[in-house]
């Protein structure tokens, strides 16, 4: 009956009409898609095995109940029913294994020759975004955007093309997460690059974070992910590569005014002045 009554329904339908069950809906990468069935997969099992053990703890507790000073049939074991209570476990543990590991092969999986290549330089408090001409840490960057105080940092890039993230920190550990792609990886500094690949499926404009904790102004770590046709995307390459800024090739590719720059979100005050954090509010460094 169960089996009949979800092969109607997809996953998707599923998880949208019960809010996800806790789990972000609105993925933008098929490796979100299919963590996201994998949840939503997830949490029906647990559902079916939870309402039968309910079920199985309300009906002894009907059937068994005292009905008399008469002692019920003692019983000191049940082989059959032991084997089943341990067998059952261990094989429902052993299919979420199987669909976990087939699921994180398959978001961790790096392809021979990805289409885009974009070194993720994170620093005390902005991020760079390099784009390379082809993997490693030896390939050559052919256009750059760099993150300030007052800027906001683009990171422009493809639907549909295979597109490789290698990340590495000038000073500590950072956090990589664009919410939308239900994945975040850390940004180590040194030699360990930290690399991953997805395919973007879904244009628009997208609020990036750093997702460590990795000093005072952690929380004013933010870019923007714009993601855009591939016809766009080698224009504006093309521009960034002519020599163009980023707002300057952000207008070639047809967007004008405030939309050459970040519109999901905007420069925090950092209050950098000296030493202090609000220095205008200090007497003595102020000189006052």
């Amino acid at each position: 009956m169960l089996l009949a009554l979800l092969s109607g329904c997809s996953l998707t339908g599923i998880g949208s009409a019960f809010d996800g069950f806790g789990w972000p809906q609105g993925g933008i990468t098929p490796q979100a898609h299919r963590m996201y069935d994998l949840w939503i997969a997830s949490v029906i099992a647990a559902l079916v095995v939870g309402f039968f053990v309910w079920g199985l703890i309300f009906w002894c507790i009907v059937r068994y109940r005292k009905r008399g000073d008469k002692l019920p049939v003692q019983t000191r074991f049940n082989m059959p029913l032991e084997i089943l209570y341990t067998v059952t476990p261990v094989l429902i543990v052993a299919v979420l294994f199987y669909y976990t590991a087939i699921v994180q092969t398959d978001v961790d999986r790096l392809s021979a020759k990805p289409d885009v290549t974009v070194e993720v330089v994170a620093f005390k408090w902005n991020w760079q975004f390099n784009y390379r001409d082809e993997p490693g840490a030896d390939a050559r960057t052919v256009a750059s955007t760099l993150g300030s105080t007052d800027i906001i940092p683009l990171l422009v890039l493809p639907t549909g093309k295979k597109i490789r993230f290698e990340e590495t920190s000038k000073d500590v550990i950072h956090s990589f997460w664009v919410p939308e792609m239900l994945f975040k990886r850390d940004v180590f500094p040194g030699n360990v690059r930290n690399v991953f690949e997805v395919t973007l499926d879904k244009e628009g404009r997208y609020i990036g974070r750093c997702a460590e904790l990795c000093g005072t102004y952690h929380a004013f770590m933010q870019f923007e992910l714009v993601v855009v046709s591939p016809e766009k995307y080698d224009r504006f390459l093309a521009a960034k590569v002519a020599g163009a800024s980023t707002p300057e090739a952000m207008g070639v590719i047809g967007y004008v005014g405030d939309e050459r720059y970040a519109i999901k979100t905007s420069p925090i005050d950092t209050r950098r002045h000296g030493q202090s954090w609000n220095q205008q509010d200090d007497p003595v460094a102020a000189g006052k």
